[in-house]
């Protein structure tokens, strides 16, 4: 391999690392001052399709780690509304106005309660920032719905996304 080579490959393993550690100091000050059961990060990789890349868990047992959903649910018009900075709090997922599908696929992620915020890269939605709750109801404080913002935002703001 080539020292320009050699030199890529450590820039991009710095950069990975940089962007590991930031993403893991979000999740975790989040699950601490949330006091939720998971933390987690969805990642657009295609059109509206991604996988879980990181999460801060209560217990293993929860670990959807890796996890590419599917929700059928979630579709342009969803994510649209993401780009646009929707932040959606749903207290009891078991009564809230959410289509069926999406409903189905919470409790099969064993949630009763989200906070999702989106993170942006560019302008273009990269991904979620996600808090499940996941033993009962909860209704999400104005404090809470910020926190998540500026977590979302400090991952925005520090460019390593790309």
């Amino acid at each position: 391999m080539s020292d320009l080579g050699l030199q890529q490959v450590l820039q991009r393993l710095s950069h990975n690392l940089t962007r590991d550690s930031l993403v893991q100091q979000v999740t975790n000050q989040l699950k601490v001052y949330l006091e939720v059961d998971r933390i987690l990060v969805y990642y657009f990789y295609r059109q509206w399709q991604g996988q879980v890349t990181f999460e801060v868990i209560s217990s293993p047992q929860l670990s959807i780690l890796g996890s590419t959903g599917p929700d059928e649910c979630f579709n342009g018009d969803y994510a649209s509304m993401y780009q646009a900075g929707r932040i959606k709090a749903i207290a009891d997922i078991e009564t809230a106005n959410i289509a069926d599908c999406h409903r189905d696929f919470l409790r099969k992620l064993q949630v009763r309660a989200n906070l999702v915020a989106p993170v942006l890269s560019q302008q273009q939605l990269w991904g979620l920032l996600i808090a499940h709750h996941c033993q009962n109801p909860r209704n999400w404080s104005a404090e809470e719905i910020q926190m998540m913002q500026t977590g979302a935002a400090r991952l925005e703001r520090s460019g390593i996304l790309n």
